[in-house]
């Protein structure tokens, strides 16, 4: 008979984190301990964690609560393993815990990462993290525009001039972060040279070049269903028994979809091979949003195959 040691036993630790506070549990030895959410009590944590034998560590997206502790374990080489909050949710659900406090939570999420082992991908790098921040501040600075360009054309005109000034606020910081967005990715030589690659395409810009490096490292290392998958462009069957319903999208990545959506309004004007696409797809009666996504997902698997390549466009590539 093997007698295993603590040292030796695999563990998975789940975390949950809080703005203040971390919880955190190691199973299966059922050792739980909370710290401040600081980078001195991270340090000393990660110190002690690197001396066990440890799987994988599990904590939840919370909206930039959990980066101190992710980088911290990423940069000691630990396992570290960001998931979406309601997929340990559903996980809870199913095992019958209904209960919530910080201590269950962190308990849920070890054994969720013992028993659905979430798979350990890298954590981006400084200047990736960067980007994708710009990114979504530009994303943030466009929908306020939008919100004030709309109410230009409902406010009275007392208000227009409040409204204008605003705008060309809006207008210059836009600007001032597409600029920042193009100097930090002229400074990564693998950006720069698949940005390029990417934006070869009709109707591909530098912004969905920039949000699917950032937000989909996976582009040119998976297969075309995965990768469609990944997005949210492939639609799924919805049948039982006898019945059928329609397939439809779901899940996946929104962020890049709403951009791609933009991009293909772009793309079916401008690229002869998506527009032949699109006007097809509707010729067989298919409704203009759902052709699109089509083109969307037609789009995501050449720009996937491009990047496995190593290709420029062509229109026989699609």
């Amino acid at each position: 008979m093997t007698i295993h040691t603590e040292s030796q036993i695999s563990i998975n630790v789940g975390v949950d984190v809080g703005k203040s506070t971390l919880d955190i549990v190691l199973h299966p030895l059922d050792l739980y301990f909370q710290i401040p959410n600081d980078e001195d009590s991270i340090l000393k944590v990660v110190h002690v964690l690197k001396k066990r034998n440890i799987e994988r560590i599990v904590v939840e997206a919370t909206g930039r609560y959990e980066h101190a502790f992710v980088f911290a374990c990423d940069q000691a080489n630990l396992p570290i393993v960001v998931v979406n909050p309601i997929s340990v949710r559903r996980y809870a659900q199913a095992i019958g815990v209904l209960a919530k406090t910080d201590k269950i939570d962190a308990n849920v999420i070890a054994r969720f990462a013992a028993t659905i082992q979430p798979d350990i991908k890298p954590i981006p790098d400084k200047q990736s993290r960067l980007i994708k921040d710009l990114l979504i501040r530009r994303s943030q600075l466009l929908e306020m525009q939008t919100m004030e360009k709309n109410r230009l054309q409902i406010l009275p005109k007392a208000l227009h001039r409040s409204i204008k000034t605003l705008l060309r606020s809006l207008e210059t910081q836009i600007k001032t972060i597409t600029k920042q967005i193009d100097e930090a990715v002229m400074q990564v030589k693998h950006w720069r040279t698949q940005t390029e690659i990417l934006t070869s395409v009709p109707g591909v810009g530098k912004v969905l070049a920039y949000t699917l490096l950032s937000e989909l490292p996976e582009l040119g290392k998976l297969n075309r269903k995965e990768i469609a998958a990944l997005v949210g462009v492939a639609p799924m069957n919805r049948e039982s028994g006898s019945w059928n319903g329609k397939r439809r999208i779901r899940g996946g990545r929104h962020r890049i979809r709403t951009v791609m959506f933009m991009a293909m309004l772009s793309s079916i004007q401008c690229n002869p091979v998506f527009k032949r696409f699109y006007e097809h797809l509707k010729a067989q009666g298919k409704l203009p949003k759902v052709a699109i996504i089509a083109c969307m997902r037609k789009l995501i698997v050449v720009l996937n195959t491009m990047l496995k390549n190593e290709t420029r466009w062509g229109e026989n590539m699609a």
